[in-house]
């Protein structure tokens, strides 16, 4: 029996962009049942992939460069988009998120959870403002940093000093000297509004804020959570309203409340938007299956991020749903097939090891796909 097979991946982070992972997937599973319809919409929630996603969904792109600082400031070049109508799109991963930190000498990220900024990305909206941008979307995720989006600010003219009058340093870790926020320098926001697309449902501070809950992906030890998460209560208390209690407003390290509370950005789910620009609710009407996987599920997949919003609109659709993950944390994966989420299925486990998984990711994703296919000959 011909089935319909819809692939709607995220990107997996630092190996493959979400288009590249669908095609794998696709691959494997025409390889075992090549007789079906298999529709692939890769998708992205504002982390990283996010501006290729929309690029590809979207007529009339036009890819700009400008050259910005890095998370730990080394120069690179960092795309962007620009409309018709004079509406830029920017991605934080692609100015400073977490995969352009500096490597060792045996190719592992040198983590900087209190000095990593976001400044380039500021440096990108300046660039994207001085051609003309009246609109600007912002997508968020994949941040190397915790600052609450400051440093980006800085980079548009916010001034930051601390008690002695002399400027903060960038980084989150320098937040609790800060003494005053003055936004008299501060580039207006552009005349059509800003719109910040976030991969998560965190507010700035406390238990389920930027620092507790993703501090510790880039690098933070329980020592530094509580800094960084002390730094950006006092900044909130500092730059006063109430921006921080924003649902989402903890994305990207605080850098959706940083430009809500300046700019009035208006914050929405990257998984949200993507989904309905890729067209995922007309790909999922009849289908019998849905593919959907990202680098690492844990926990936080289903707060706001590519594989919960597919597994919303897949339930609603009643549509069935595997997932495929780079790794995954094992009382996310009892969770999900406890609940009938879907069946959740690793490359780590398929290749032997973590780093068998990231070298030949594609060789992996096909094989996952395969293993899938051959499960549902016997449904």
């Amino acid at each position: 029996m011909r089935r319909r097979i819809v692939i709607a991946p995220d990107s997996f982070k630092g190996t493959l962009s979400a288009t590249d992972a669908a095609l794998a997937l696709a691959r494997g599973w025409q390889a075992e049942r090549p007789d079906d319809e298999v529709l692939l919409v890769p998708q992205a929630d504002g982390g990283e992939g996010t501006l290729d996603a929309i690029a590809q969904a979207s007529a009339g792109a036009q890819w700009r460069t400008s050259r910005v600082a890095g998370p730990t400031g080394e120069p690179h070049d960092a795309r962007w988009l620009l409309f018709p109508g004079h509406h830029a799109v920017l991605e934080l991963a692609e100015c400073c998120g977490l995969t352009l930190l500096p490597r060792s000498s045996a190719g592992e990220l040198e983590l900087a959870p209190l000095t990593a900024s976001t400044r380039g990305l500021g440096e990108a909206i300046a660039a994207a403002l001085d051609a003309g941008a009246r609109q600007v979307t912002i997508a968020l995720g994949g941040s190397a940093s915790t600052d609450g989006g400051l440093a980006a600010l800085s980079a548009l003219g916010l001034l930051q000093h601390d008690a002695a009058g002399d400027p903060l340093p960038d980084g989150g870790g320098a937040l609790a000297q800060l003494a005053t926020l003055d936004p008299a320098a501060l580039r207006a926001a552009p005349s059509g509004g800003v719109t910040l697309l976030a991969d998560t449902t965190a507010v700035l501070t406390g238990p389920g804020g930027a620092a507790a809950v993703f501090a510790p992906q880039k690098g933070a030890i329980a020592e530094q959570v509580a800094t960084l998460d002390a730094g950006l209560a006092h900044a909130a208390a500092i730059a006063g309203g109430d921006e921080h209690l924003l649902p989402g407003a903890g994305a990207a390290g605080g850098t959706a409340w940083g430009f809500a509370r300046y700019w009035g950005a208006r914050i929405q789910s990257g998984a949200d938007t993507i989904a309905v620009l890729t067209g995922l609710d007309s790909a999922l009407e009849g289908a019998d299956l849905v593919i959907t996987g990202e680098g690492h599920f844990d926990a936080t997949s289903r707060a706001g991020k590519v594989v919960g919003g597919v597994l919303e609109r897949a339930s609603v659709a009643g549509v069935s749903v595997a997932i495929v993950a780079g790794q995954a944390d094992a009382v996310a994966t009892q969770d999900a097939e406890a609940h009938g989420l879907g069946r959740v299925l690793t490359l780590t486990e398929l290749a032997g090891s973590p780093d068998a998984a990231v070298n030949e990711p594609e060789r992996w994703l096909q094989a996952a796909a395969t293993v899938i296919a051959r499960d549902q000959k016997h449904r």
